[in-house]
């Protein structure tokens, strides 16, 4: 039989791509990884991992193995957290994946207030852009996730059926970030200037909105760390565009933003799993819907 210890080694392997960097994700020395490596060969009677000069890859079969690992151990953190459901709220754990501006803005607030009222319950945080944040989801590494999301170009295309189940939190306006003495309240009015974009996402919608004004954006920097583009912004590096929960975790006041009319973004939580959730993280998606309302008008 598989020993999970060992599946858990090689999926951190897979995921982190060498043999030093699962060690530190797992607190795990060095050597205890390699070791638990080739015990898991030899229990297969399978070369999962290469020598590639002075690292390692996987295998054809180690990444098969790799990515039903991922599968088996979110099953079993998921069988945990219905275990847990058992006991009801005074022991326990649960899990959240989300955005970094989110992180800095409602999530401690919805975090204060669940361990406030279940202090038994282990509350644990990862920052992940929703992309991760889903990926993490569907491995059962996480229990809940917030993610955002730009309107379709389509507005009559029907939602993602991607296997979430997801909660609308708020609508976030988006502004046009300028330097504070810089004169122009719309897109159009910066075409000739250089911009500063960060997830590809964004970038997707900056590009858009852009074109729809008329006008292909010089993208001069990209960085998804919202107080460096506000200061690359202040230095009269260029313009962007940013999303409420970014200018609220972090004002800089060399910049001045403006709202701009009809551009916004969603922000919604996801579970996997059809209901009802177990208490914990039913109790966790209450609060986060609390403190998101309490952050910015719907």
């Amino acid at each position: 039989m598989l020993d999970v210890t060992r599946l858990r080694v090689l999926a951190a392997v897979a995921r982190h791509g060498s043999v030093t960097a699962a060690a530190r994700a797992l607190n795990y020395a060095q050597p205890s990884v390699s070791h638990h490596l080739a015990r898991l060969e030899a229990e297969t009677g399978s070369l999962l991992v290469q020598r590639v000069g002075r690292g390692i890859r996987l295998t054809d079969a180690g990444r098969m193995l790799a990515e039903r690992a991922e599968e088996i151990l979110g099953r079993l953190d998921a069988v945990e957290a219905e275990l847990a459901a058992h006991v009801g709220l005074r022991t326990g754990r649960v899990r959240l994946a989300a955005f970094p501006s989110a992180l800095g803005t409602f999530v401690p607030r919805a975090a204060a207030a669940f361990t406030a009222d279940h202090p038994g319950v282990e509350l644990r945080f990862t920052e992940a852009e929703p992309p991760e944040a889903i990926r993490l989801l569907r491995a059962g590494e996480v229990d809940v996730a917030v993610l955002f999301g730009y309107p379709s170009p389509d507005r009559a295309a029907p939602p993602p059926d991607d296997g979430l189940r997801r909660t609308r939190l708020r609508t976030e306006q988006i502004s046009l970030v300028t330097p504070a003495e810089l004169p122009g309240d719309t897109l159009a009015d910066h075409a000739d200037r250089r911009w500063i974009t960060g997830c590809e996402r964004c970038r997707e919608h900056l590009v858009r909105a852009c074109a729809a004004a008329g006008f292909t954006p010089d993208i001069a920097f990209t960085t998804d760390d919202y107080v460096a583009v506000q200061a690359l912004v202040a230095a009269g590096l260029g313009v962007t565009t940013l999303p409420d929960l970014a200018l609220q975790a972090q004002r800089n006041p060399a910049v001045r933003a403006v709202p701009l009319p009809g551009h916004t973004r969603e922000l919604s939580t996801a579970v996997i799993g059809d209901p009802p959730d177990p208490p914990a993280t039913a109790a966790l998606l209450h609060h986060l819907a609390q403190a998101a309302t309490a952050t910015g008008s719907s």
